[in-house]
């Protein structure tokens, strides 16, 4: 070979990709090609075959690598340098209006641009590319730390291996999958046998989750790209974030508009909500941000969510169906939940066969039987629910239920405990509750274990393998591959993500060890202050009660889960086996005052995950603000927690807004 033809070679290579990384600019992000996919398919072939003669030549950001590369062991965890969080969520006009009155407030203006844009129904991804080149990419995860996902995002033909300036930057955006590309991979999979994807989220998501790259760019990826993470551009407006996208040929959905005014932003999520369904993908909902980013920064965020976004959601679908039968699941805390076993029916893009029925008092609230006909709905727009039962269309042929009165797991007496809805097991030894512990323990928001699902974690109880959490960590290979339907390669993913869970920080270690009315939040809190499990196990109740979030009733159930004989071999197991029990250093997040409730009226049902009742109670009163003990016209807020009573139905007939924790927070200005 001579120096004189490598040269060519390169030139040439270089041409290509170009030109290649044009035209699938063209095709999949434009929808304007110049060639045919004959002439395309020529132009890649070309590329291959010199970067097989010349292997010299390779470069990782050549279009040819797109295909997806051999299968990784697992995904390695990649750290937001700026977090991605979640947003609040506004279901009428009147939440809208309550939104831009606190961002006004918070901000000391009379009016507020907001950039309003679909909200799509996808999974949210971050991309890094440095001096321009894509080099890597992760998933959400809990909005600190994600997945590292590099590999199968670089199979999305839409997104630019190489930017057109050399940029270092992060990059957020959305994967989706358009409908009727969904509809074509089902069939697919059902002509190949394979079990169907429920909506085109679980498609896009299961399809990014892929330990093969190859898998994942078999399947009709796309994204698209709404935001910045760190970046060290002069912008000055979200408006303008968009617009510098679209200049980086990066895809932008173009449905996006500036609005002056909360009317303006309500009367843009009617229109939407009328049009919905003539686009080609799934959109549940609006995003509206401010539009200055300085005015973004100044506003700061909560421990949850931006306090300058907030997301609109479309009201749920509603759809008719039948109670085949109402059966009963034991969980990991020994409550009993009745579930209606239903006629299948289409619901906001999956089939829905069962719904929780919450609790005895929900159940004779709605009076539901068996054999009833039933308005169901996705309780914000996920969890399928028993709006009402349609009484005239009974046939006297329907059955009452009746709640257990001994566990259907283990056989001891049931128990409902005084002021709580949910008729409860009280054995620790239940074997139902052990395996929901095991599956709490390794769901996405713990320790995130891939692979240890419900059917897993109860074959591995049922052997004798796991009896509590900590067993895990000693599992072998041999041992999971010869449980029914899982083969050797099975068995290495699962205990290869085992042995990655290790290096979780304490936060998710604590929110998975399921200690009572410890949610992502209190764990949060608990891990920034003591820093280090074995420094916690020692506190006392006054130590904990200092975090200003943390009350008695949480303080007194950390403290009993630790003082636990049950606990320490668990703990000790956890120790011998290298899981970290150690917290990263945490920044401090920005704090604002909080607001003059003076004259406000509040009313609270249900368990909420992070306060007592008293110190929800406590918050309000500081802030001048009054709590009642039942609604009213005078009622101002119904905070609703898990598992709320009549309460709730009749703050809806009164027309009382109502506030989940989240919302409740930020009216109160907790960060």
């Amino acid at each position: 070979m001579t120096q004189a033809g490598l040269e060519k070679a390169q030139e040439r290579a270089r041409t290509l990709r170009k030109e290649i990384e044009d035209h699938n600019y063209r095709y999949h992000v434009l929808d304007q090609p110049l060639i045919d996919d004959h002439e395309f398919d020529r132009l890649m072939r070309e590329l291959q075959e010199l970067e097989k003669k010349y292997p010299q030549l390779w470069d990782e950001d050549s279009p040819t690598n797109r295909v997806g590369g051999e299968p990784l062991e697992a995904f390695e965890p990649l750290e937001h340098k700026v977090p991605m969080l979640g947003l609040d969520n506004a279901f009428n006009r009147e939440d809208l209006f309550e939104f831009d009155n606190r961002v006004r407030r918070l901000s000391g203006l009379d009016t507020l641009e907001y950039l309003c844009e679909l909200k799509f129904d996808g999974l949210a991804v971050s991309l890094q590319y440095e001096n321009g080149t894509f080099v890597r990419g992760a998933t959400r995860g809990d909005g600190y730390t994600g997945e590292d996902i590099t590999q199968n995002l670089r199979t999305i033909r839409q997104i630019p291996l190489q930017l057109p300036e050399p940029l270092t930057l992060e990059i957020r955006g959305e994967v989706y999958i358009n409908r009727e590309a969904f509809r074509q991979l089902n069939r697919q999979r059902e002509e190949q046998g394979l079990m169907l994807f429920a909506n085109p989220r679980n498609a896009a998501a299961g399809s990014l989750r892929q330990l093969d790259p190859r898998l994942a760019a078999a399947r009709p990826l796309r994204i698209f790209f709404y935001g910045l993470g760190e970046h060290n551009l002069a912008l000055e407006t979200q408006a303008e974030v968009l617009g510098y996208l679209e200049k980086m040929r990066l895809p932008v959905n173009p449905n996006y508009n500036v609005s002056r005014g909360p009317e303006e932003i309500w009367q843009y999520c009617q229109v939407w909500q009328d049009k919905k369904d003539e686009l080609p993908y799934e959109t549940d909902g609006i995003v509206i941000k401010v539009n200055s980013l300085q005015r973004q920064k100044e506003l700061g965020t909560t421990a949850r969510s931006p306090r300058w976004a907030i997301a609109y959601k479309y009201p749920p679908e509603e759809k008719t169906t039948r109670v085949k039968d109402i059966l009963v699941n034991v969980g990991r805390t020994g409550a009993i939940t009745p579930v209606a076993i239903l006629e299948p029916v289409g619901l906001s893009g999956s089939v829905v066969q069962r719904a929780s029925l919450h609790n005895e008092d929900f159940i004779k609230e709605k009076e539901v039987k068996i054999g009833d006909t039933v308005v169901i709905h996705k309780a914000g727009e996920i969890i399928p629910e028993v709006l009402r039962v349609l009484k005239d269309e009974r046939t006297g042929e329907e059955k009452e239920f009746t709640m257990p009165r001994s566990c259907p797991s283990c056989g001891t007496e049931t128990t409902r405990l005084s002021g709580e809805a949910a008729l409860r097991c009280l054995n620790p030894k239940c074997p139902a509750q052990l395996v929901e512990k095991l599956v709490h323990f390794a769901s996405r928001r713990a320790m995130d274990i891939d692979g240890l699902g419900p059917a897993i974690a109860e074959m591995l109880y049922n052997e004798g393998l796991a009896g509590d959490v900590g067993d895990l960590f000693y599992l072998k290979e041999e041992q999971i591959a010869g449980l029914e339907r899982m083969a050797e390669k099975s068995a290495a993913n699962l205990v290869g993500a085992i042995e990655k869970s290790k290096e979780r920080p304490l936060r998710r270690l604590l929110f998975a060890l399921g200690i009572s009315f410890v949610g992502e939040k209190a764990a949060r809190l608990l891990a920034e202050k003591f820093g280090d499990l074995e420094i916690l196990q020692d506190a006392e109740e006054n130590d904990l009660t200092e975090i200003p979030e943390i009350g008695p009733k949480i303080a007194q159930a950390v403290l009993g889960f630790f003082r636990n004989p049950e606990t320490k071999p668990v703990i000790d197991k956890l120790k011998l086996a290298g899981v970290n029990f150690k917290e990263p250093a945490a920044e401090v997040s920005s704090q604002v005052a909080g607001p003059d409730l003076s004259g406000i009226t509040f009313v609270f049902s249900g368990t909420l995950e992070d306060y007592t009742r008293d110190r929800a109670a406590a918050l309000v009163e500081e802030r001048g603000g009054k709590v009642s003990s039942s609604v009213s016209r005078n009622t101002d807020y119904l905070v609703a927690g898990d598992e709320p009573g009549s309460k709730l139905e009749k703050a809806r007939s009164l027309g009382v807004e109502v506030l989940d924790q989240s919302r409740f927070e930020e009216l109160l200005g907790l960060g």
